[in-house]
């Protein structure tokens, strides 16, 4: 890991001192990476300024566009967590640009010459130098084949790919350090976040996995001629480079121009809708993000879908789990929200199920008095893997992009038509999919795939038992017992050994004053002892233990 520090030196003190200047210095010191680096003392003091004036989702964000494309992409996909990332936080992420100046077209010659194995002039008939658009990771060129087929030619960014790559490793060892050295990084996930989110970071690197992508989405769709997926060209194409039909359309938000077209922007945005959840509740395979630069839109109300970096994946399970939610949602039933909710993610052992409760109810009493048509299902969702945040129920990422999916969706379909309920809309694909789950052919097939488990259960348990057998006769076999609140069992049981050497106390005094008293009566001696009325006082002592004991007895 030092050899690592000392190879980035450099990209390590960027990270740091925009960590610094933005009112963070303290993790810096924390971390041990001050000495390390030789940082001046005065981006420190830069840092309080900036910290007395921005909030913290601010600076978080200023951060992530000053270190470039790996941080900026990173931010995105975190901006997809409301399970994971304070709501605070969430909205600076959401603003994050990904414009960047295009790279020079000589480097788009080299790539397409060492990826495709051939110049431009060999492989289009036209290719227009000047890009369509620019981003971090990439840039998108108009270019025509030879059989005259219009293209959009997707090319990845020079050295991207080593960059991020450095990028993620530094910010791997940070998370490693943050958890070693401060108690409260330890008590979150950090490890876990950091690699999920380089897994989305690295996939979206890959352009062949979009090309999948791509195609696989267009299969849901062969036989809806009013939604269209561009085709792939795979000859054209590799991890660095991305070939697509070119696509002509109106986006979605650009609303005079829909009109000026006699587009009706009704059924535009029932299709977009129904189209979405076709994806999600149906196939268990959807856009992750569906805002209007990546939806077009045609004369005769056709949806055209772009990008598909980035996708969510719903098993079969989740997928009724889901529609389970949107119904109980619809009837407002608490205890139904929450049994979907718990079967989604994975609920910490000590969780408080009553103040669970009382969280989704009070959520219930946001929608009590507002008419379906006017209730947001993205917006109810996310405020739903809030409260799982604060519970700290970890929510698969697949369910928390679905949010931010119907959330992009909603917002987007405003636009086109104020009045569409998307919760309407939604409720026949939930009942849809419930009455698939009930349907005999798949009962019989859960049935088949539940006796085959069992079977296999079956099979192996001789093993099973022969392996615990000898595992007994080594001695190696280890147990373990939690008992729950063990510290409050431990102190009852203090207590209820104080009492029983108490009363073994009061016994043997007793046993002794009675003594004293038999051997006064038989000498016919008096109970005084050096002067003192012996037997009395104890006798007085005695009542007062046991008036002590049943009192504190009866207290309990």
């Amino acid at each position: 890991m030092f050899e690592k520090r000392v190879r980035h030196l450099g990209r390590y003190r960027d990270i740091v001192t925009a960590f610094a200047r933005n009112g963070f210095g303290f993790i810096i010191k924390d971390l041990g990476l001050f000495e390390f680096l030789s940082l001046p003392k005065r981006l420190f003091q830069d840092g309080r300024q900036e910290m007395n004036s921005k909030s913290i989702g601010e600076r978080i964000r200023l951060i992530l566009e000053e270190l470039g494309p790996t941080f900026i992409k990173m931010g995105q996909i975190a901006s997809t967590r409301p399970d994971l990332i304070p709501a605070e936080v969430l909205i600076e992420l959401e603003k994050l640009q990904d414009d960047v100046p295009p790279f020079p077209f000589e480097e788009v010659e080299r790539i397409i010459k060492e990826e495709l194995g051939g110049s431009i002039d060999t492989l289009f008939k036209e290719f227009q130098e000047t890009p369509l658009a620019a981003a971090s990771i990439g840039q998108v060129h108009y270019a025509v084949l030879k059989s005259n087929e219009r293209v959009a030619v997707k090319i990845q960014r020079p050295n991207i790919y080593k960059v991020i790559q450095t990028d993620l490793e530094i910010l791997q060892d940070l998370v490693q350090l943050a958890v070693q050295r401060l108690d409260w990084a330890s008590r979150y996930p950090l490890t876990e976040i950091v690699e999920e989110f380089s897994k989305s970071l690295q996939a979206e690197l890959n352009y062949a996995i979009e090309a999948r992508n791509t195609e696989r989405v267009s299969k849901q769709f062969e036989s809806d001629a009013t939604v269209h997926i561009p085709k792939v060209f795979w000859d054209l194409s590799s991890q660095k480079i991305l070939t697509l039909e070119f696509m002509e359309g109106i986006k979605l938000n650009n609303v005079n121009t829909l009109d000026s077209l006699g587009i009706n922007r009704k059924i535009l945005a029932e299709r977009f809708v129904q189209s979405i959840f076709h994806q999600i509740l149906i196939e268990g395979f959807f856009h992750g993000d569906p805002h209007p630069g990546n939806i077009l839109a045609q004369p005769g109300e056709v949806i055209i879908f772009l990008d598909f970096g980035m996708v969510g994946r719903l098993r079969e399970e989740m997928k009724t789990h889901i529609a389970t939610l949107i119904i109980a949602m619809m009837r407002k039933n608490t205890e139904g929200v929450i049994k979907a909710v718990t079967r989604m993610g994975l609920i910490p052992e000590d969780i408080d199920m009553k103040q669970l409760t009382k969280d989704v109810d009070d959520l219930k009493e946001k929608y009590l008095d507002v008419p379906l048509s006017q209730v947001s299902l993205g917006e109810s969702i996310n405020d739903l893997f809030s409260i799982a945040y604060q519970h700290r129920i970890q929510i698969p990422v697949d369910l928390t992009l679905l949010g931010k999916t119907l959330l992009t969706m909603e917002g987007t379909v405003e636009m086109l038509d104020p009045e569409i309920s998307v919760m309407n809309i939604a409720e026949p694909f939930g009942r849809k999919l419930l009455k698939e789950r009930l349907r005999p052919k798949k009962v019989a097939e859960n049935a088949a795939n539940y006796l085959f488990e069992y079977g296999e259960i079956l099979t192996q348990l001789p093993k099973h038992i022969q392996d615990l057998t000898s595992t007994i006769k080594k001695g190696k076999l280890r147990m373990e017992v939690t008992v729950p609140e063990l510290e409050q069992f431990l102190k009852k049981l203090d207590r209820i050994s104080s009492r029983l050497s108490f009363s073994i106390v009061l016994l043997s005094f007793s046993i002794i004053m009675v003594g004293l008293i038999i051997g006064s009566a038989l000498n016919k001696q008096s109970t005084l002892l050096w002067n003192i009325p012996a037997t009395e006082i104890g006798f007085i002592i005695a009542i007062l233990m046991f008036l002590w004991l049943l009192f504190s007895i009866f207290k309990k």
